[in-house]
């Protein structure tokens, strides 16, 4: 074996998405003379970032003080908020929860936005690689993290080198920085090596689905933010869909599920479609053309699902450690707010970690996690329990003297036959995409089709076998890029056989699979650097 080229740094973060853009830019703001690297799975910075996404202004204020006179592309200030609760026909208008009023905040495409702050760090001297996907941590011989892997390129889908195979590089630096965003891949080995979840509830997790529209002209009324529970979900699934109105006549909407649904029969993208095609919705987009789509987890499991976020030589921040805020539907402030905090803390203390999670907890970002701790477990409950619930915490200010508990997603699922299935009341859906392949295609995901599969199932038999028998195959309806399918094998002979498919190119790295799988035996791993979706404005 050749030796592996490795690079040094002072400080490593791995994600270029708001958390670790904004920690390396307040790391050298403090240290000029610092060496810090910021690597990046996607083709380009902001490509497969996907949110909202409304944002609080506040960190970007305080990280930099002038950037409202140069904004980012898509920035138009929030100007009133409607907030509905709908039926399959029609709906009603509530009055607005505290929580999502967003005067003084602004809508942004959150792709856009990382683009918008790459250069900034580049600016200030922090090395900027997209394309390099961290495949793996490396360690110290005392166990502590060193760094990371690059994932090999070149590598052909039966393991041998293709003409063009190059070796990844090993980046060690004196400590690396977690920012992967939800359910990152090298957090989940970290979290489960250094036992850092061993004191909190499980972590939760919603999908949000988003496309980005261009509507005829005067249809949008920028700064417009619509908000909507209810229909097409049915009062057991938590589910809740947004619409911002963007400038230059572009409307981006979405529809988020929680992944703690029990309906086995229950389809996040066919949701998401179905609400579309609500007469409130479809009267805006009728006659637009869909621009872009994607879908991402969203890590919802707050306050009490907060893992510790430091071990000897590494720290997690933003969506990766888990700090959104769930009735805001907001976490690019916190990510912000993190990134910063995280700075400080090592600027101060000579890049050690400790000490970390202390200053975490005893700051803003997990004061206003507690106030809301108790919001998204009261909807297991059912959704009017759940809105009482919440109506009661807001008002108390999150004092209740309890903490309701999180359960993992992946175990909520109800068997097929245990379930009573609800009434779907769907509607025949007329716009655009017809199917989730449609989908694919606005998301411009790409693939090189001869690269080891990166959906690692651990036992196919279990899809064909038991998964089959008793929940009828989730995966191909929980994700929505349709890469799980079950195909029908006909033998010479003429007898058949079922087996699993996996279509990996048409991946839209969301993460449900990873997080949904009822037995645990999904593993979602970064593909050859650079793969994946290449989100326009999302």
């Amino acid at each position: 074996m050749t030796e592996r080229e490795t690079m040094e740094y002072d400080v490593i973060v791995v994600g270029a998405g708001p958390a670790g853009l904004s920690f390396a830019i307040r790391l050298k703001q403090l240290k000029p003379d610092m060496t810090v690297c910021v690597i990046e799975k996607a083709s380009t910075i902001g490509a497969q970032i996907l949110s909202g996404a409304v944002i609080e202004p506040q960190p970007l204020d305080a990280l930099l003080p002038g950037w409202r006179d140069n904004p980012p592309p898509i920035c138009v200030p929030a100007t009133e908020d409607e907030f509905w609760l709908l039926s399959k026909t029609g709906g009603r208008k509530l009055p607005v929860p505290g929580t999502l009023n967003n005067h003084g905040n602004f809508i942004v495409s959150l792709g856009a936005m990382c683009a918008w702050l790459a250069p900034q760090a580049e600016a200030l001297g922090v090395d900027v690689f997209p394309g390099f996907a961290a495949a793996d941590t490396i360690y110290n011989e005392d166990g502590s993290v060193a760094g990371v892997r690059i994932g090999d390129m070149g590598v052909a889908k039966d393991g041998s080198h293709k003409p063009g195979y190059t070796q990844g590089i090993d980046i060690k630096a004196k400590v690396t920085v977690l920012a992967e965003g939800a359910r990152g891949s090298l957090t989940k080995q970290l979290v489960k090596r250094f036992k850092l979840d061993q004191d909190s509830d499980p972590q939760g997790y919603s999908i949000g689905i988003k496309e980005l529209w261009q509507v005829p002209a005067g249809r949008a009324t920028p700064g417009k933010i619509f908000h909507s529970f209810g229909w097409p979900a049915d009062n057991h699934t938590y589910g809740g869909a947004f619409l911002y109105h963007l400038d230059k006549d572009r409307i981006a909407l979405g529809y988020v599920s929680g992944l703690d649904y029990k309906d086995p029969g229950y389809q996040p993208w066919e949701a998401f479609q179905q609400w579309k095609n609500h007469p409130k919705i479809k009267s805006l987009l009728e006659g637009g053309t869909i621009l872009s789509a994607g879908a991402r987890a969203i890590v919802t499991g707050g306050y009490q699902s907060l893992p510790k976020v430091e071990m000897p030589g590494a720290l997690l921040i933003g969506d990766t450690a888990g700090l959104l805020n769930v009735p805001k539907i907001k976490g690019t402030h916190q990510a912000i707010r993190s990134g910063m905090l995280a700075a400080e803390h090592l600027a101060a203390n000579d890049l050690k970690p400790a000490g970390f999670d202390a200053k975490l907890r005893g700051s803003e970002v997990m004061a206003e996690l507690k106030k809301v701790r108790n919001i998204k477990p009261g909807f297991k409950k059912g959704l009017w329990f759940g809105l009482f619930n919440s109506a009661w915490e807001t008002v108390t200010g999150g004092k209740s003297p309890w903490t309701l508990k999180n359960k993992p997603d992946w175990n909520s699922l109800h068997k097929l036959g245990q379930y009573e299935e609800p009434k779907r009341d769907y509607v025949q859906r007329e716009l655009a995409p017809r199917d989730r392949l449609a989908g694919v295609y606005f998301a411009a995901t790409e693939h090189d089709e001869n690269q080891p599969v990166h959906l690692h199932v651990a036992d196919t038999s279990v899809c064909v076998t038991k998964c089959a028998e008793e929940y009828g195959n989730p995966c191909t309806r929980f994700c929505p890029a349709n890469v799980y399918e079950i195909v029908q094998d006909t033998a010479p002979d003429g007898s058949s056989s079922k087996r699993l498919q996996i279509n990996a190119a048409n991946c839209v790295h969301c993460k449900t699979c990873d997080i949904k799988d009822p037995y645990e035996i999904i593993n979602w791993v970064p593909p050859e650097g650079g793969s994946g979706p290449n989100y326009q404005n999302l």
